[in-house]
């Protein structure tokens, strides 16, 4: 065991004396599934350099895992672009000598680090798989086991060329694998928290493990991470509902500092035809804020000018989100403006697919 920066490093051979079948980078942030009781019967994080003690069928691998523990670990509440940045920065650091990355993360905010991630990490040609629980993998039904046996074993899996069989950010959750940047939590209290309703599954594991090799991403040429990545937090999400008035839109909408705003908007796109609400949009538009607009449905996609009450929104400028969920929305709208790009540069990158978040069917 070795200590760098803010973690500890474990390396865990469940192949010695023999030569392992795959190198797997296991990052441990925070999240249910570390956790365990003490003598008080308060949860707190395992020790993972006793990993196998807890989970025996990790030994049936034939792989060197390599383990990074937070020492502190982080409640997924509290995840912040810094943290992301950090996990690419882990990611480039083992990238050349590892075949795949799992990182076990809480649930709450899994798919916005997954799709942070999947924007941070250009090129990208191995699997990068989040997986977590709602159980601790030390209770008696948890779903942490299964979860993470299965993450490690896609994240070493190979198709028939011998490549990454998934080579993209993903997270596997209660037996499917999802594109990252197409998921969202959509259950707090059952095995089925994740969902992608815009993308099919990546791969569906029973028995076996069946790939749906023609949803996955093709493989880039390798990351590319640069110490210029950051992230603008300085954006806002705003979901309309009947009745919302003027008085709370206004300090939002006219506040400064916001650079960016994602709408979201109902059913394909469409807002109500008032006219203060328009004209609050396009002042702030006007004043060089982004405001993209994703649909709040669950597998929602926008058209604008599809209907009346979103035709005015494409001549004011409203940016079309297309399928995008909330969460690839507002983390790609940080990531763009984290460029410092023009105003019309920063719109071509957020309407241009950077790795599968979204698919144009009204190209323009």
């Amino acid at each position: 065991m070795s200590e760098a920066n803010n973690y500890k490093i474990i390396t865990l051979d469940t192949a010695a004396p023999d030569t392992a079948e795959a190198k797997i980078l296991l990052i441990y942030t925070g999240g249910t599934l570390g956790m365990g009781h003490d003598e008080n019967g308060t949860l707190v994080p395992i020790d993972f350099s006793d990993l196998l003690s807890q989970a025996p069928v990790l030994g049936k691998f034939s792989l060197e895992v390599t383990i990074v523990a937070f020492n502190n670990p982080i409640d997924s509440s509290d995840i912040l672009p810094v943290q992301w940045n950090g996990l690419a920065e882990i990611i480039n650091k083992f990238y050349d000598d590892h075949d795949g990355f799992v990182i076990i993360h809480g649930t709450d905010t899994m798919a916005f680090t997954a799709s942070a991630l999947s924007f941070i990490l250009e090129g990208l040609s191995k699997p990068v798989i989040l997986t977590g629980a709602q159980l601790p993998i030390t209770s008696i039904r948890t779903d942490a086991l299964e979860n993470l046996v299965t993450a490690l074993e896609i994240a070493s899996a190979k198709n028939e060329k011998g490549d990454a069989a998934v080579p993209e950010v993903c997270i596997y959750f209660n037996n499917k694998l999802l594109r990252g940047n197409r998921s969202q939590k959509v259950q707090s209290d059952k095995f089925h928290a994740f969902n992608s309703a815009n993308y099919p599954a990546l791969a569906d594991s029973g028995i076996e493990i069946e790939y749906h090799y023609a949803y996955i991403h093709k493989p880039g040429s390798g990351i590319r991470l640069t110490n210029e990545v950051r992230f603008d937090n300085n954006v806002t999400i705003v979901k309309l509902f009947p009745g919302i008035c003027k008085e709370s839109l206004e300090p939002v909408l006219r506040n400064l500092c916001i650079k960016g705003v994602v709408l979201e908007t109902y059913g394909s796109g469409n807002v109500m035809s008032e006219k203060w609400f328009i004209d609050l949009l396009k002042e702030t538009i006007d004043r060089g804020v982004i405001v993209l607009n994703v649909s709040q449905c669950m597998g929602g996609r926008v058209t604008q000018g599809r209907y009346k009450t979103s035709e005015m929104l494409d001549k004011i400028g409203v940016i079309n989100g297309f399928d995008l969920t909330t969460e690839a929305a507002i983390t790609k709208l940080m990531f763009t403006l984290g460029k410092n790009l023009s105003y019309e540069s920063t719109i071509e990158c957020l309407i241009l697919p950077v790795s599968g978040e979204m698919t144009r069917t009204n190209l323009q």
